[in-house]
């Protein structure tokens, strides 16, 4: 992170480490790690153990979709602190493409988050709620790409 940048990798994980213990218990559960956050892109990792796994020793499609949500959805938080603003943010819809199993820890990487704060920003100037498409990819331990999702998310700068 920049030195300009206000928001701390310390604080998102502290709001991470909130919204999964008070707003969304299955945050809290999986214990997702935020690995990396810029304006730019963002790296979540969730790790394959008992909690997350499937009865194929794989990764569940439940976790695959908490980690994807994180990383789609924390730079709307991300931008909306950043920028003073107060945001009301949900999910629409969700494709997901699974390429093979995820039998090890997972990180999923979103790179669009300068078009998350164009979105945030335009509610904003708009006072309308915003929907765009975002595209996440998981990746397991050796870099393999275990699946892609495009998420649509929906934004509203509330006052």
């Amino acid at each position: 992170m920049t030195k300009s940048n206000p928001q701390s990798l310390g604080k998102m994980r502290w709001m991470l480490f909130l919204l999964g213990t008070f707003k969304i218990p299955m945050i809290g559960y999986l214990r997702p790690r935020l690995m990396e956050l810029t304006d730019a892109h963002v790296l979540v990792r969730i790790k394959c153990r008992r909690r997350s796994k499937n009865h194929l020793n794989s990764m569940y499609f439940g976790a695959l979709a908490v980690g994807a949500d994180i990383s789609a959805g924390i730079h709307a938080f991300y931008f909306a602190k950043k920028h003073n603003l107060k945001v009301s943010f949900a999910f629409k819809s969700m494709h997901v493409e699974f390429l093979k199993r995820a039998e090890t820890d997972v990180t999923f990487s979103c790179e669009q988050g300068r078009l998350i704060e164009e979105i945030v920003l335009e509610s904003h100037q708009t006072h309308t709620r915003i929907n765009r498409q975002i595209d996440v990819r998981a990746l397991n331990t050796a870099g393999e790409l275990v699946a892609t999702f495009v998420m649509e998310i929906s934004v509203k700068v509330v006052d």
